[in-house]
């Protein structure tokens, strides 16, 4: 009897052995990091190409990957999120929008940190980008953004357009600037509308409405998520908007996908969990954008859609 619950009990302990090792055999190959900055269009494709690509490029080389997402809504709020990334020792970490970026690199400069949806790295880290940094950059040409509003609108010297983007996110003060010296080149006058709490959006774009002939806001996620905010009070007025982003508010935007630099950052990022490229080998990747006109909007005012 003795030995025959011996032989019960080895069974047993084999059975749970087994299991444990199935367990193990079942560990996930890497753990990614999101921080993503807020919820809006543009930052929700980038992550979801990001995901996508990552996975896809890791599933094909027989790895699997969990990703921790999180979007903390403040920038102020992306230092906790990273720091929980760091002590869980995820093997890298993705960062979407520049303070999200900002949070990431200091917390860490051994794990891999990818930034996507940053307009300017070297602006951002002034001119000293972290050897643990790359990523892929949603920057356009200013000079073509401006001139499509130019053309758009015949504008001359002395009109006015407005700028419209919040104090707090660096990336529209480097998008600002670049259209301000533009523009002021054809004699066109150019006057920032800044705000730092989304409670002012609806007072500082309601006197940029009134004093403007064009609106432009840049790719500023806080804008980006309230743009609803913008779209209704221009749009009463009949003052049409141009945007960096896209979106749905604009008569006409000069931008690129964000799924697809999201899906450029997934695949810059697999070939560095499977070894085969390091950060360093990575400059900071563009893409292409596309001009994209709304016709109903802009024919309700006039504009004139190219035909190419």
């Amino acid at each position: 009897m003795k030995k025959i619950l011996s032989i019960v009990l080895l069974l047993a302990i084999c059975a749970v052995s087994c299991v444990g090792l199935a367990s193990c055999g079942n560990k996930t190959d890497f753990t990614i990091g999101i921080c993503q900055l807020m919820e809006h269009d543009s930052l929700d494709q980038a992550t979801n190409g990001f995901v996508d690509a990552l996975k896809a490029a890791l599933e094909a080389e027989g790895k699997t990957v969990e990703f921790d997402i999180q979007v903390p809504g403040e920038a102020d709020l992306c230092t906790t999120v990273v720091n929980a990334f760091v002590a869980k020792d995820v093997d890298l970490i993705m960062a979407n929008a520049t303070p999200a970026l900002l949070a990431a690199s200091g917390a860490t400069n051994t794990i891999p940190v990818l930034g996507t949806s940053v307009t300017d790295y070297k602006d951002t880290f002034s001119n000293n980008i972290p050897a643990n940094v790359t990523g892929t950059s949603d920057a356009v040409p200013f000079e073509e953004q401006a001139q499509m509003m130019i053309d758009s609108l015949k504008l001359v010297a002395g009109d006015k357009v407005g700028v419209i983007y919040c104090s707090n996110e660096s990336n529209s003060a480097i998008q600002y600037n670049a259209v301000k010296a533009l523009f002021e080149e054809k004699g066109i006058v150019v006057e920032a509308y800044t705000f730092s709490e989304t409670t002012e959006l609806q007072a500082i774009t309601t006197s940029a409405a009134e004093a403007c002939k064009a609106i432009y806001v840049p790719s500023d996620n806080t804008v980006a998520q309230n743009d609803d905010v913008v779209d209704t009070i221009c749009k009463a007025k009949n003052v049409p908007v141009f945007t960096s982003y896209g979106g749905d508010i604009c008569y006409a935007s000069l931008a690129i996908d964000y799924y697809e630099l999201g899906k450029k950052t997934g695949e810059m990022a697999a070939e560095i969990l499977l070894g085969k490229k390091t950060v360093a080998d990575f400059e900071v990747a563009t893409l292409t954008p596309t001009v994209q006109y709304n016709k109903e909007r802009c024919a309700a005012l006039g504009i004139t859609v190219p035909e190419n």
